[in-house]
């Protein structure tokens, strides 16, 4: 009998994010909206500057007043937060500031540096040109301008721009609620003196933080044994908990003690996948639980116990699943970078391959990659050397160094 094909990755993230819908919005503080996703968009309070600004330390004044030479009388004095009260008037300069309100009847601004103050006037060494050094009111953004899309993920710079609109809080979309199961009988924690023939737990830390960076809450929800009660209890545990999200690692094969496919679909998921055509990461699949008296809805992303193939499926699986329930804009498959092979790399196979690569250099800004030697999708070493993950297509052909290529860049 023929093995069942293996699917695509594309079609795979594809049914992955299909799923998906971004959750409900909830309002938060600007101090709590870092990395957060736009519910709604940014709409501006204020318009900014509110007034004509001087950039520079100099002196508001007529611009065809203030030609090479010309001495004027020095009015008063405009500074940030303290501006000048009347309107500037012939033969009249008013010492400006930086971020000083350019005072009524002013149209230009001449350095400080090109003039000579002279007791109670100021001469000009520069002739004034209208308009220079002089900020626009509205000339950042305008009351009712829309300065950010929903959709948008909120990075430090953006915090600012919102605060700059007279907004102390945004509407975003709630964070996904994620929790960790992991199985395995040879499990135990880091830190207890494992014995030779135990594994130590270390994809809950990989995949957890995948997972935190794309912006959920994440709850490590213990190592199951495996055993079929156990699994399925662990299971129901994690779905009474109201999770957006469950995602498991180990048990995702189809050995005598890969358990995890079949408590999950006695437990009522409804799975989507369960190989996919690429290494590492070949036993994955994923469903959901919907309905019933728990969420409405619970994600499932059944994971390798390898670690570094546990490690390559969350960026490829659960990070964008992560971030299209976030509403996140733009997330609708792979993030993949062009690049230049530093070396000759031999044909590939059938699956699509994400192998640890290093960057050595660039060329014209692009980055030049070599794989590393050893591929063993068990040796976290290499993993933690490697900067980006060098992607190769089903059965692409052997290619030689200084040919294109794509990667997966490892910017976590």
């Amino acid at each position: 009998m023929a093995k069942p094909a293996l699917m695509p990755l594309e079609e795979a993230l594809e049914r992955l994010l299909s799923q998906a819908s971004p959750l409900p919005a909830e309002t938060v503080a600007l101090d709590a909206a870092l990395g957060r996703v736009l519910a709604a968009p940014v709409v501006a309070r204020r318009t900014t500057p509110g007034r004509d600004v001087s950039a520079m330390d100099g002196y508001g004044v007529r611009a065809a007043e203030a030609t090479l030479g010309a001495v004027l009388k020095v009015a008063g004095e405009s500074a940030a937060g303290r501006p000048y009260a009347g309107t500037l008037r012939p033969g009249e300069a008013v010492r400006l500031f930086t971020g000083a309100v350019v005072p009524d009847g002013a149209d230009a601004v001449v350095i400080q540096e090109d003039t000579a103050r002279e007791g109670s006037a100021v001469r000009i060494d520069e002739a004034a040109t209208a308009g220079r050094h002089i900020r626009k009111a509205g000339g950042d953004f305008r009351e009712g301008e829309t300065v950010l899309p929903s959709g948008h993920r909120l990075r430090a710079r953006d915090l600012a721009l919102v605060a700059a609109c007279d907004l102390a809080e945004v509407s975003v979309h709630r964070r996904p609620r994620l929790g960790l199961l992991s199985t395995g009988d040879e499990l135990v924690r880091p830190g207890r003196g494992a014995q030779a023939h135990q594994v130590i737990l270390s994809n809950i830390y990989a995949v957890g933080g995948v997972a935190r960076l794309a912006g959920a809450e994440v709850a490590d929800l213990g190592i199951l044994p495996d055993r079929m009660d156990d699994t399925r209890a662990g299971i129901r545990a994690a779905r009474e908990a109201g999770l957006d999200v469950l995602v498991t690692s180990g048990g995702a094969s189809v050995g005598d003690h890969d358990l995890v496919a079949p408590a999950l679909t006695a437990e009522g998921a409804a799975l989507a996948v369960h190989k996919i055509a690429l290494r590492p990461g070949k036993p994955l699949m994923f469903g959901r639980f919907s309905g019933g008296a728990h969420a409405a809805e619970t994600h499932v992303l059944g994971l390798p116990g390898n670690p570094v193939s546990a490690y390559v499926c969350a960026l490829l699986f659960l990070r964008p699943l992560l971030r299209r329930m976030q509403g996140e804009a733009g997330v609708d498959g792979l993030e993949l970078v062009p690049a230049e092979l530093a070396v000759d790399v031999k044909a590939n196979d059938h699956r699509m391959d994400f192998m640890r690569a290093q960057i050595v250099g660039r060329r014209a800004g692009v980055p030049l990659v070599a794989p590393m030697p050893v591929q063993d999708s068990s040796m976290l070493s290499l993993l933690s050397r490697a900067d980006a993950l060098l992607v190769r297509r089903p059965q692409a052909p052997a290619a030689k160094a200084g040919e294109p290529c794509e990667i997966l860049p490892l910017e976590d």
